[in-house]
């Protein structure tokens, strides 16, 4: 066989080389972050010989890297490329300095994502050593609904992809994790209605997490940030104002009108008019 019907699966009805080498990467993340190269091409289901060539490739060019134990993983080139994503970019470094305020006025985890379809990506997290731990990770993912900064990333969507999400399946992470369509429904509402989330235990028992929306130039929610605290003895109103003020801080830098002008993500109505229907239905 040639190396054109290789990479064409022979017939050329097979996985195209992108395909192929998508498939390499996307082996590795949590719990698989170096792998041999068998264990590469099993997991993206190549054979031994073309995974071979294909990863040789992307080493080269530094997007993976061989360790002393023959191990490979990540490399810093693939990092390099990916933190030029207009959305992480520009959002994080206007974001750090506030991000960075919060995390010494709470000495807590703090957090900062933006949604992908359905999940929440998250972009910058800062840990404290003494924290509660917490499952996230910069570039993972979480669904929309089991988190604090899912869920407002959610509240704030388009209405499509509010009821993609609410048709289901809404895996339950916890015993605690909404599950239920019609609670999740209301749970936006109060989202959307006050400008922040409350998620206590959905992803572990032991943790809360507060979020708050982040705004763009044209107002819409671009990001959400969270702390995340120890479930036990928590406070959240005390939680709330320093959540909310950090959120405004990085919308401002972000160019955000509404953040000059009034609360964040607090829903308003003009004059006289009725508050929206959704917003009656409560937490």
């Amino acid at each position: 066989m040639s190396r054109r019907d290789d990479d064409q699966g022979g017939s050329g009805a097979g996985p195209s080389v992108t395909a192929r080498v998508l498939g390499i990467l996307s082996a590795f993340g949590p719990g698989a972050e170096a792998l041999t190269l068998s264990g590469i091409a099993r997991a993206a289901g190549l054979p031994l010989s073309t995974a071979h060539r294909l990863v040789g490739e992307l080493a080269a060019w530094g997007a993976l890297e061989r360790g002393e134990d023959g191990r490979y993983r990540v490399g810093l080139r693939l990092w390099e490329v990916g933190a030029l994503a207009p959305r992480s970019l520009g959002l994080r470094e206007r974001a750090m300095p506030y991000l960075e305020d919060l995390y010494e006025a709470t000495r807590q985890n703090v957090q900062l994502g933006v949604r992908d379809g359905h999940e929440v990506v998250y972009v910058e997290r800062l840990a404290h050593p003494e924290a509660v731990r917490v499952f996230t990770r910069v570039g993972g993912r979480m669904p929309l609904h089991a988190t604090g900064v899912g869920q407002v990333l959610l509240a704030y969507a388009p209405a499509a992809v509010q009821e993609e999400v609410l048709a289901g399946p809404l895996p339950a992470l916890t015993p605690r994790t909404i599950t239920d369509p019609h609670v999740l429904r209301r749970t936006l509402a109060a989202v959307r209605r006050e400008g922040v989330a409350v998620c206590d235990g959905m992803v572990d028992l032991l943790s809360m997490s507060v979020a708050a929306p982040v705004r763009g130039e044209d107002d819409r929610v671009v990001a959400s940030l969270s702390v995340v605290v120890p479930s036990a003895g928590a406070e959240p109103r005390a939680i709330v104002p320093a959540v909310r003020a950090a959120a405004r801080g990085i919308s401002r830098a972000l160019g955000s009108p509404a953040a000059r002008r009034r609360p964040l993500g607090v829903v308003t109505a003009p004059p006289g008019a009725e508050p929206p229907a959704e917003a009656e239905q409560g937490a």
